[in-house]
């Protein structure tokens, strides 16, 4: 037996249908693991003990500065601390609170929806070729699918493929050879459906591979021609 810490940054879905888990349980799971960390700013000190309160009694938390219970400070700064689950059931609570906390309660559902003000997604990278500048980013057919598989589970929301160094200094290559390299990947990612879990982009700017990757589940053009 061992123990694993993992990060928060994983993709929780893929990591619980990895284990097997059920379907009713991963959608359980997956809102208790998803955890939000919202910075509220400008907050009446009314506001903050009563959600302050309302978080301790779902289990969630809010961080505030010392002396807001005796409200030292007629507005503060607070770190709010909760899964998905209880963001969901504290966006309810709030909405018949006083001071600004039914705005509040608007803005922390866009975060349950993910529409948040700030998106910030993980992009892993592939690279069929043998020239690229990072070395660790080079695979084959084989490899390439256990690496996208495992950069899924880890928290990649997009993989990039791309099949010729951008490097300087990097040897040209021909449409034709680019093709070659990048289309074991491509099949092998349609054959199993992976734009399915993940948004997949190639780092390409010749049409004819690009027609091809859009053929077969890519929805990304990553052209560094910026054509």
């Amino acid at each position: 037996m061992y123990v694993e810490h993992l990060s928060s940054a994983i993709n929780l879905k893929a990591a619980l249908e990895a284990l097997k888990v059920d379907a009713g349980g991963v959608s359980i799971l997956r809102d208790k693991g998803k955890i939000h960390l919202i910075k509220i700013v400008d907050l009446h000190v009314g506001a903050a003990n009563i959600l302050k309160q309302d978080a301790l009694s779902i289990g969630a938390d809010l961080a505030v500065p010392r002396g807001t219970v005796t409200a030292l400070e007629p507005k503060v700064n607070a770190i709010l601390i909760a899964n998905e689950r209880q963001l969901q059931l504290l966006a309810k609570k709030e909405k018949a609170q006083p001071f600004g906390l039914k705005a509040l309660a608007y803005e922390l559902e866009r975060h349950c929806h993910g529409q948040s003000t700030v998106d910030i997604e993980i992009m892993g990278i592939i690279n069929a070729n043998d020239d690229s500048f990072y070395a660790q980013s080079r695979f084959k057919e084989a490899q390439a699918i256990e690496k996208i598989e495992m950069m899924i589970v880890e928290g990649a929301h997009i993989i990039d493929i791309g099949g010729v160094s951008s490097r300087p200094n990097s040897q040209s290559v021909s449409p034709q050879e680019e093709l070659l390299r990048v289309r074991p990947i491509i099949d092998a990612l349609y054959a199993q459906r992976i734009h399915e879990k993940v948004r997949l982009s190639l780092d390409s700017y010749e049409p004819s591979v690009i027609a091809y990757a859009l053929e077969k589940g890519f929805s990304i053009v990553n052209d560094i021609t910026g054509l």
